[in-house]
């Protein structure tokens, strides 16, 4: 018997990132991220006939946070509902099956993590919390919250976006286990010259863009955007901006139906076996592979 998933035909407004696996090695590595860390997040809305089994559950520990419907989970030999503003975290290499209610199905925001310090939040895995509602109790600043880490990773896989997201992530386990601590929430925009070019190359990722393109469009010389996106991400720009094609695509795959040579040649590859190529070196599986995985 093998492990399956159904979410019929996609769900409007879905969307998943799932970090390459050179990307959790080095989170593992890094002392930073070591204690916790992202290696999958999304978010669900009205998720008809979705389903999930895992006979030999997940590497990672995945949280569910149903934000209104209904849902169920299947784990240790129980079912447990979830409603409104209801929390679950199954934890890893147990086995599970979870999915929407038929007549209600759920809107989930989900996330897979790992790291040495996940008994830290032993507490909460495992059974069901629920975030009654009050004056305090900061929905919207929690789902800002997570889609601060979402968008975080969306903007790429370098150091300081990472690092940042692990504190995010532990801020919002954090939030769950000390409900009545859970008070002040900050956001901190940070508008330079890396930002902006990384907002350019986003927005120009169907498009065949140059290195010379992305310093013009900052003001910049092209040495001289190198040498500082260099330092502030650890990758040249054009390395990044293939990062970045790599995660579009990734989201092609799973949520849509254009064929692989469609993709590659909308996201400007040569043609798609240097798609398949590129894919491959930054992902470690092929696009179909993926897509199979995945969809």
């Amino acid at each position: 018997m093998e492990n399956t998933e159904t979410i019929a035909n996609g769900f409007k407004g879905e969307k998943a990132i799932v970090t390459p696996y050179n990307t959790r090695e080095y989170q593992e590595a890094n002392p930073i991220t070591e204690p916790l860390y992202l290696t999958h997040i999304g978010y669900y809305p009205n998720a008809k006939f979705h389903f999930r089994q895992r006979i030999s559950g997940a590497n990672e520990n995945i949280l569910i946070y149903c934000e209104k419907g209904k849902g169920w989970i299947e784990h240790g030999g129980e079912r447990f509902y979830l409603s409104n503003n209801q929390v679950y975290i199954i934890p890893a290499n147990e086995p599970h099956t979870y999915g929407a209610d038929i007549r209600n199905p759920w809107s989930i925001y989900w996330l897979h993590f790992q790291g040495k310090n996940v008994p830290m939040f032993n507490s909460i895995i495992g059974k069901v919390l629920s975030i009654k509602e009050s004056d305090n109790s900061r929905y919207k600043d929690r789902m800002l919250l997570f889609e601060d880490m979402y968008q975080n990773l969306e903007m790429g896989y370098n150091p300081e976006n990472l690092e940042y997201i692990s504190f995010c992530l532990r801020y919002f386990l954090a939030s769950l286990k000390y409900l009545t601590q859970y008070r002040v929430i900050k956001n901190i925009r940070v508008d330079d010259v890396v930002q902006q070019s990384i907002h350019f190359m986003k927005d120009n990722l169907e498009n065949k863009i140059t290195l010379n393109d992305i310093a013009n469009a900052v003001g910049y010389s092209s040495s001289h955007l190198i040498t500082l996106f260099t330092q502030k991400t650890s990758y040249p720009p054009m390395i990044y901006y293939n990062q970045l094609r790599i995660q579009r695509a990734c989201s092609y795959l799973q949520f849509s139906e254009l064929k692989i040579k469609e993709i590659a040649f909308r996201l400007c590859f040569y043609d798609p076996f240097h798609f398949s190529k590129a894919f491959l070196k930054e992902m470690r599986i092929t696009p179909k592979e993926y897509r199979k995985r995945y969809q």
